[in-house]
């Protein structure tokens, strides 16, 4: 039977980008992002799913190997402190201007990744969810007809405007982790089971 699924981006959402993360000891995960994913796997049964552009790859900045090594960093952490993790990472390691056009097609704000996922792992996309930090996320989210939350750690107004400015208003916004989860669980049951 197909579970809904709450896809993440990664970097600067689930976790602090220092810019082309590549060694797994600087990982670091934003505050809530264990107690917030652990409670959506493990409580409500959605799978957790994380998306994410990985251009620094045909950049030449770092290999897939690296990458997939920060997302088992990722990974480690959340078994280890909060008995939970992410069930896939998907990763679009192109860009168009290192890359073909064929190629970067998998690139958000394509949802291109999100149907790959939700074929895979056998995903109900109807009761299924996005959330990132950037435009590129909320965008991917809408077109993969998924609500979408937009976590604005900074507070940036011009991120809200420009959204709204290309009719791609995000279904919640919110300054921190565990209310991005929060949203999503109230919204899923219609209640408030909160995150404390």
């Amino acid at each position: 039977m197909s579970q809904p699924a709450v896809f993440f981006d990664r970097d600067n959402t689930l976790n602090y980008d220092p810019g082309y993360l590549s060694d797994p000891n600087l990982v670091r995960l934003f505050d809530g992002v264990g107690e917030g994913i652990a409670k959506l796997r493990n409580e409500f049964n959605f799978k957790i799913v994380v998306i994410s552009n990985q251009s620094g790859i045909s950049r030449g900045y770092f290999s897939e190997k690296e990458v997939v090594t920060i997302n088992e960093k990722i990974n480690s952490i959340l078994k280890l402190n909060f008995n939970t993790q992410i069930d896939a990472f998907y990763f679009c390691p192109y860009h168009p201007d290192f890359s073909s056009e064929e190629e970067s097609k998998c690139r958000k704000p394509s949802p291109l990744l999100v149907f790959k996922a939700a074929g895979e792992l056998d995903i109900d996309l109807t009761n299924s969810y996005f959330v990132g930090d950037s435009i590129s996320d909320i965008e991917c989210g809408i077109n993969a007809n998924l609500k979408t939350v937009l976590v604005n750690y900074e507070n940036d107004k011009g991120k809200i405007i420009s959204l709204k400015n290309i009719n791609k208003t995000p279904t919640f916004i919110v300054e921190n982790f565990l209310n991005a989860c929060n949203s999503i669980i109230t919204d899923f049951t219609g209640g408030k089971l909160l995150v404390k």
